[in-house]
């Protein structure tokens, strides 16, 4: 993996430009756009992007028949005490089912009913705990693959030949004890319909009518079957809820649905400054370059205005990051607009670094640049700066990024500095 892609994905996945090793070879503004950067850059709670991506991590392992990783992602949620603290327990005694450790399961099952006794997890947990204690004693799972595979292959079946029959036996499944995987299918295949009932019963779904794990299935569905309805009542429970997870879980669903006008509402009215710069983000997502830097001009929050920099990074803006980079008063927003510059591949970028370097002689922005060029991997420049400049500790600078550099350039001109 190049630094530059090292780089990105850190931004990513929450852990902000500031944090992130260096990097350079050039790898497109599209791979930040899967997680937002953490509150530390640009304003999202870092556990709660810990959080998110522990879940995601834990519940593919589940799919993926890996119980060993699963319980270790739960417990490291558990370990966080995130909002989330409740499901992780329901799904680390889950695991700890799957792996035949079913007196512990019933231990951690009674940490979560003594814990959370409001918790929507608690029906859940009390029909895993009868199964855990009908099982005691037999060498068979709690609950049986072969079984959930027939039922999926039925309901399949049902579905197909007739779907008005299906809805109330899917409606059953997702409200009844079977496994997680059968109704995380139930209700895929709910989302598959095009029916007034099913989109009926799958916005129930979102509004909180089953345990927090498949509500947000439900408003990830909503958001790829788009259309109005589903984006009203998105915008629904995005007002009722209180959950920061289930609202940064609408926030990427408006996304998905190319809701633009809800996302600008968002990030214009949102007073919450880490859900805000999430709808920023996806606003960078979207490629909404017109509305970011109309943004960009009325937001007086520094920490918003950052993330708008990053959005516009992610949407692949170079023409109004270069000009926010050439007059941006503040020094900490400009430093900022000249980093995420350098993400975005040398050309036009690199004019822009090189005659911003050549114009200022603000030591902060010069060596601002200087990073931008390295994650360019733009050591023909660099090069050329190096044999102008006269400044022994910014030429010391640059020489230094140059030795990390693989290119004909950089040894060329490191060869003649040894000469």
């Amino acid at each position: 993996m190049t630094k530059q892609m090292i780089l990105v994905t850190s931004i990513a996945i929450g852990l902000g430009a500031a944090t992130a090793p260096p990097a350079r070879a050039a790898a497109g503004p599209a791979a930040a756009a899967e997680r937002a950067p953490s509150r530390g850059a640009y304003g999202t709670t870092a556990d709660d992007e810990k959080s998110d991506e522990l879940y995601e991590q834990g519940r593919d392992a589940i799919e993926e028949g890996k119980y060993d990783r699963a319980l270790d992602r739960f417990n490291r949620l558990v370990a966080l005490k995130t909002p989330r603290t409740d499901a992780a327990l329901y799904w680390k005694a889950y695991c700890q089912v799957k792996l035949g450790q079913r007196a512990d399961a019933l231990t951690t099952l009674a940490d979560l009913q003594k814990q959370f006794a409001d918790s929507r997890w608690i029906k859940d947990a009390k029909a895993l705990e009868i199964e855990v204690r009908q099982a005691s004693g037999q060498t068979v799972s709690p609950d049986s693959q072969g079984d959930d595979e027939l039922k999926l292959l039925a309901l399949r079946g049902i579905m197909d030949s007739d779907p008005e029959r299906a809805l109330p036996i899917i409606e059953q499944m997702l409200n009844g004890s079977n496994s997680p995987k059968v109704k995380d299918r139930a209700l895929f295949v709910l989302s598959q319909s095009s029916s007034a009932r099913a989109r009926q019963a799958l916005g129930n779904i979102a509004k909180g009518g089953s345990n927090p794990d498949l509500q947000l299935r439900a408003i990830k569905y909503l958001g790829i079957m788009g259309g109005n309805e589903s984006r009203q009542t998105l915008s629904e429970v995005y007002t009722s809820s209180a959950d920061p997870a289930i609202k940064r879980a609408i926030i990427r669903s408006f996304m998905v649905s190319g809701d633009k006008a809800r996302l600008l509402a968002l990030a214009k009215g949102e007073k919450d400054l880490a859900l805000r710069g999430e709808a920023v983000q996806q606003l960078g997502v979207m490629g909404a370059h017109a509305e970011l830097a109309d943004l960009y001009q009325t937001e007086t929050d520094v920490t918003v205005k950052k993330r708008i920099l990053n959005a516009m990074f992610v949407g692949g803006d170079a023409d109004k990051l270069s000009d926010l980079a050439k007059t941006e008063k503040d020094p900490e927003l400009r430093k900022t607009a000249i980093h995420d510059l350098g993400l975005l591949g040398s050309g036009r970028a690199g004019e822009t670094l090189k005659a911003i370097y050549l114009s200022d002689a603000t030591p902060d922005v010069r060596k601002a640049c200087v990073q931008g060029l390295f994650l360019q991997d733009n050591a023909k420049t660099l090069v050329e700066l190096a044999r102008a400049e006269k400044n022994p500790e910014m030429k010391k600078d640059i020489v230094q990024k140059l030795s990390q550099m693989h290119s004909k350039e950089a040894t060329d001109y490191l060869l003649e500095l040894l000469k």
